[in-house]
């Protein structure tokens, strides 16, 4: 009798247990989650519910640090606009830091934005890998009281307090559509687009007015034949242009609306003994464009100023840290060397415009040096 309820007192022990080591084990089984990736150094960052940052954020005074983030280093569109923010930097005596990821990658981007939120900077300028995937972590640097503005490729709303952007979407558009006539004359041809990343904000933007501009009358003599992205590396547009060229061996022009595309596609046309049969166009900087201007391999194309955009977008983002403006549509302040601006309405959400790009051709590009 004693030795069965010994047996029944053991059997009761293991089966409670196994009991107690499978509701652990259920317990310990992480959620699914659908958002992009948040680094271990903000797993706690709040998030805000808001476009602006709350309100008891109490306005920057004394020492400001600022950080201007760009898609990825080592470019030199992003380079040039970081003299122009450290220029801004200078004039407001406040301390402005460059960091970004080595590749345009949003996953990159976001582990950054996480780590320099939990050092708890005065401000971030973000240039966006991918519109969405960047909105919890604008969000979470508003809730913790960062001012946060995006420029040269949005965040999507609802991510950010307000957009420097670098050019009217329509008119960038519009100019590199232009341009690729320009460049085949009246009786028009086969045009292929180079992009950077596939997810670029500002890249598909214009992307999507080259389109319609092409569904017009006035661009009914070119043909688009294809829409290919380099991801803003060198080596991969390079390869993407020599890809076109074979792939269409009628090709005039290729648009590429980005200032690592467009060097790699003329370079590529270069290469392959193509001037004059093929031309090259888009957006680039005077520096890196100038020898193929010369050459023949990208007659004109077209850009901004990027230091007077990363100039102002430092300028843009003191004057929400230090509660100049708020962001509001109307709110208005003055940057510097290049006047006053007036914050205005977007698709997107509040925005600053710098004003409309320049074509550089073998008459002016002597006279710029960025």
């Amino acid at each position: 009798m004693k030795r069965s309820n010994i047996l029944l007192s053991i059997v009761a022990v293991v089966i409670f247990s196994m009991l107690l080591s499978a509701c652990g084990t259920a317990a310990t089984v992480a959620p699914t989650s659908t958002t992009a990736p948040m680094a271990a150094t903000n797993t706690s960052a709040p998030m805000a519910s808001a476009t602006t940052a709350p309100a008891t954020c109490a306005p920057v005074t004394g020492a400001r640090t600022y950080v201007l983030v760009p898609k990825n280093l080592g470019n030199p569109y992003f380079d040039t606009a970081n003299k122009g923010a450290q220029l801004a930097a200078t004039e407001l005596s406040v301390t402005v830091q460059y960091q970004g990821s080595a590749t345009a990658d949003a996953s990159q981007e976001i582990q950054l934005l996480n780590s320099l939120i939990a050092q708890k900077v005065n401000g971030l300028a973000i240039s966006a890998n991918d519109a969405n995937a960047l909105v919890p972590t604008g969000q979470a640097a508003m809730a913790a009281c960062i001012s946060t503005i995006s420029w040269d490729s949005a965040i999507a709303k609802g991510g950010d307090q307000l957009f420097i952007n670098q050019a009217d979407t329509q008119g960038i558009g519009d100019i590199e559509v232009k341009m690729a006539l320009d460049l085949t004359g009246p009786t028009g041809g086969e045009i292929a687009i180079l992009s950077a990343s596939s997810t670029a904000t500002n890249q598909n933007a214009w992307i999507d007015v080259m389109k319609a501009d092409l569904a017009t009358a006035t661009y009914s003599t070119l043909k688009l034949d294809d829409v290919v992205y380099g991801n803003d590396d060198d080596t991969m547009s390079y390869q993407q242009a020599q890809g076109l060229i074979t792939k269409y061996p009628n090709l005039k022009v290729i648009i590429a609306p980005t200032t690592v595309g467009i060097a790699a596609a003329a370079r590529a046309v270069t290469d392959g003994n193509l001037i004059g049969k093929v031309f090259v166009t888009g957006l680039g900087t005077p520096n890196q464009m100038r020898d193929y201007v010369t050459s023949g391999a990208s007659p004109e194309f077209a850009l901004w100023n990027p230091s007077d955009l990363g100039y102002l977008s430092i300028y843009a983002l003191d004057a929400l840290a230090t509660g100049k403006i708020t962001g509001k549509v109307g709110d208005t302040f003055t940057a510097g060397k290049l006047g006053s601006y007036t914050v205005v309405d977007s698709p997107n959400g509040p925005m600053v415009l710098l004003g409309q790009p320049t074509i550089f051709n073998k008459d002016n590009i002597g006279n710029f040096n960025f």
